[in-house]
């Protein structure tokens, strides 16, 4: 394995992801750019499944996945940890977000989303990405987790 950082700058997190696919989408991403793939359980596919693989490529030894039985069991492996918590449903906007190192980006099912109560319970830090149109219902779990986490990213850097 070859990591560009000892510490991941951030953390995606799926929350039981169902589709192949766009998990080894994300997962290729997360090794562009040094994040941190969780995966709470339970999944809509094995981990072995060739889709998953397969959308992956080779890329998949330079990720740093991590797996969770649930998610309790992700929130109490880092109890400190700030969570952005992503859903169409969600009033506050991406570019309002104050992004710093080590935070959770978490994003839920591609049929469902994020349960509402988890959302209230978020507040300010649920947040959409924007969508002019009405014609669309939602995006694409990947270019979700790409225009958040690359967003993320953006401010950290010009932080830094």
């Amino acid at each position: 394995m070859s990591f560009l950082w000892p510490d991941p700058p951030l953390h995606v997190v799926l929350v039981e992801p169902e589709i192949p696919p766009n998990t080894g989408n994300i997962a290729r991403t997360c090794a562009a750019t040094g994040t941190c793939l969780h995966l709470v359980h339970p999944l809509g596919f094995e981990i072995s499944d060739k889709h998953l693989k397969r959308a992956g490529l080779d890329y998949w030894p330079h990720v740093r996945l991590r797996e969770h039985a649930s998610f309790e069991t992700f929130l109490a492996d880092a109890p400190r940890a700030r969570l952005w918590y992503f859903s169409k449903k969600a009033e506050r906007g991406l570019y309002d977000a104050d992004f710093r190192p080590g935070d959770r980006l978490v994003f839920g099912p591609e049929t469902r989303g994020l349960p509402e109560p988890l959302l209230e319970k978020a507040g300010a830090r649920a947040l959409r990405l924007p969508m002019r149109g009405t014609a669309v219902r939602s995006l694409n779990l990947g270019t979700s987790v790409g225009v958040a986490l690359y967003e993320a990213l953006r401010q950290i850097d010009a932080a830094h």
